[in-house]
């Protein structure tokens, strides 16, 4: 084969892998790439969405720091407790519900996996209809109903509209719907492990599934455990819809007790039609959520 046959080979190559490339380059160009920029852009604007975006530099930045006292007072303590709660929470809990699962027969395991993924896909509409019932400020509510049976209190709790249990029902509601794709990569891959791998590990010693666990289970489903922990760290930062449909407003009602900081890029953006200093909130939710996810990288990936 000559060295120009060679050459024309390689750049069909070439052209075909870019072609392959193309789609995906061309969605996340248009998709990540393009709101990012812009979302940098109008934080560094004076911008009502009516007339043209008036650059101020990082006046944006400065107010918000400095002069946003609800932001940092309530939005970034809720936010990173929100977080480090729901987050963690809910991945170590769809790790060890998709370990469980893998355990089962297939037909309960699907049923069963189906069940716990479907908070995930219907969850403000369960919050709504379920959970505004079972935390009815009544002696209807279910909560209130069981304490009051149970003399623990003697007088309904209104818990949606107080302060001090916003935020402990969010995580709550944050936890129970936590069970979304990462849980499912999670249980696809305990599911497709290499049973070589068991098989030499018992001849070497292993001899109960906890040891499995930690020795092959997990070592061999890092990939999964990064999508997993990358899409909870996501999740869990950019949930902002639990209070407001739990409290029925938005800003979420006692004092901010449930305000995170989706609820203040809302509040900002489409409630006051600032929508330069909502940009600046929403570039500074975009450092948290690298932020967080670079620390997963480091430790699922060599």
């Amino acid at each position: 084969m000559t060295t120009e046959t060679q050459k024309k080979r390689k750049h069909a190559e070439l052209r075909t892998n870019f072609a392959f490339l193309l789609p995906y380059v061309a969605m996340f160009t248009i998709f990540i790439v393009v709101p990012i920029s812009v979302a940098i852009f109008l934080s560094l604007t004076n911008f009502n969405t009516i007339e043209t975006p008036e650059f101020i530099g990082l006046t944006n930045y400065v107010n918000l720091l400095t002069q946003d006292d609800v932001f940092m007072q309530y939005v970034i303590p809720n936010t990173v407790i929100f977080a480090l709660i729901v987050g963690p929470g809910g991945y170590v809990l769809g790790f060890l519900l998709a370990w469980v699962l893998a355990q089962l027969p297939k037909l309960p395991r699907t049923i069963l996996a189906l069940i716990f993924y479907s908070p995930s896909m219907t969850s403000g509409v369960a919050m709504t209809v379920v959970w505004r019932i079972i935390f009815s400020g009544n002696e209807t509510g279910y909560v209130n109903g069981l304490l009051l049976r149970l003399g623990f209190i003697t007088e309904p709790i209104v818990w949606t509209i107080n302060a001090d249990f916003i935020l402990p029902i969010m995580i709550l509601i944050g936890l129970w719907g936590s069970m979304g794709v990462g849980f499912l990569a999670m249980l696809a891959g305990v599911l497709n492990g290499d049973q070589e791998l068991y098989e030499a590990a018992a001849i070497d010693g292993i001899k109960n599934r906890f040891q499995e666990l930690i020795y092959i289970t997990i070592p061999s489903m890092r990939p999964q455990m990064f999508f997993g922990a990358v899409m909870a760290i996501v999740g869990a930062f950019s949930n902002g819809l639990i209070g407001v449909q739990l409290t029925g407003a938005n800003p979420v009602t006692g004092s901010y007790a449930g305000q995170l900081i989706v609820n203040h890029i809302d509040d900002y953006g489409f409630l006051r039609y600032e929508m330069g200093y909502a940009a600046a909130i929403s570039v500074i939710l975009l450092m948290m959520i690298y932020l967080f996810s670079y620390v997963a990288k480091q430790l699922f990936t060599d």
